[in-house]
């Protein structure tokens, strides 16, 4: 279904108001409009990872979501939600379930709890072919335990465990790219969006993956000013600029076949997306021009690489 601001708007949150996530965090605009891509005759089942989005949402005995909710460990949310999806299949089997209500099952997962300690769960629940959905709000470092490196954080980024100084020039590593692993599973829908400026883009992937049968990835870019360093009111900007300079694409993945859903026209230079965030100030100082030249070789180097597999993929 088309994209209807109007009609979507409408729609009651199913992330309520309340929830105790930081100001200008990209993480609950994930989950709000993940979430009203679900029918609203549709139930789900929603399993969260220990992250920021968990801790702060779920507050025993209060809860910020309206659908059924379940916390899990750091490392389980792919195998918590994919035991609850073969549970609700066996039940509707027998005959315990209304054959007409429909419940859809959708994990969410920061960096740390998808790319690094959950990926085991998750890579064995895409690989077994559960029908659900996992979601990684992506912000770049575990922000809720002191903003330490992840897998996804960007080379260069200055974390607490990957200290920019005279010893180590911030991470020393190039990001993972996961969703590049997710299509490796053969999956039938894999897609990468950001979660503010582009809402349209976020709505209909996550409508798409969440009514597509079988097992779906969503790579979301969310943001986070404390790991950042940005202004709470940038983050909009901030998104687009990581479309703008490539370096967070937008596209999609169906049955192998990729799509380009975004092309700039003028590709802005990597500086932009760097310079707003105090993670990346010290690539900015005379002498390390070095570290911004490498970070666009790497930019460039995976945006073509992009634009060839949807060329070769597409013929």
């Amino acid at each position: 279904m088309a994209f209807n601001p109007k009609e979507v708007a409408s729609r009651p949150s199913r992330l309520t108001s309340g929830h105790r996530m930081c100001a200008g965090c990209g993480a609950p605009t994930v989950a709000k409009m993940i979430l009203k891509a679900v029918k609203p005759e549709d139930h789900a089942v929603i399993a969260n990872a220990t992250g920021c989005m968990e801790v702060s949402t779920f507050i025993y005995p209060y809860t910020a979501w309206t659908d059924s909710f379940i916390h899990t460990a750091f490392e389980c949310a792919g195998a918590t939600l994919s035991g609850v999806e073969a549970a609700y299949k066996a039940m509707k089997r027998q005959g315990k379930l209304p054959e007409d209500k429909h419940t859809k099952f959708i994990a969410f997962g920061g960096d740390g709890g998808t790319y690094d300690i959950g990926l085991q769960s998750l890579s064995g629940a895409m690989e077994r072919g559960h029908d659900m959905v996992y979601v990684c709000y992506d912000n770049g470092a575990y922000m809720n335990t002191g903003i330490q490196r992840s897998s996804a954080t960007p080379k260069f980024a200055d974390t607490t465990t990957s200290p920019a100084g005279k010893v180590i020039p911030g991470k020393m590593q190039n990001r993972k790219d996961l969703a590049k692993i997710m299509v490796a599973h053969n999956l039938p829908y894999v897609a990468q969006t950001i979660a503010t400026g582009i809402l349209k883009d976020l709505y209909e992937k996550a409508e798409k993956a969440i009514y597509t049968e079988g097992p779906c990835f969503l790579n979301v870019l969310a943001p986070c000013p404390r790991g950042w360093g940005y202004n709470t009111e940038d983050i909009m900007e901030l998104n687009k600029i990581a479309v703008e300079t490539c370096y967070w694409p937008l596209y999609e993945v169906e049955n192998g076949v990729y799509k380009i859903n975004y092309k700039p026209k003028n590709k802005l230079p990597i500086e932009e997306f760097l310079k707003p965030q105090k993670r990346f100030k010290h690539m900015f100082k005379p002498g390390n021009e070095w570290m911004i030249e490498e970070f666009q070789k790497e930019v460039d180097a995976r945006w073509q690489e992009l634009l060839d597999l949807e060329e070769i993929t597409n013929k």
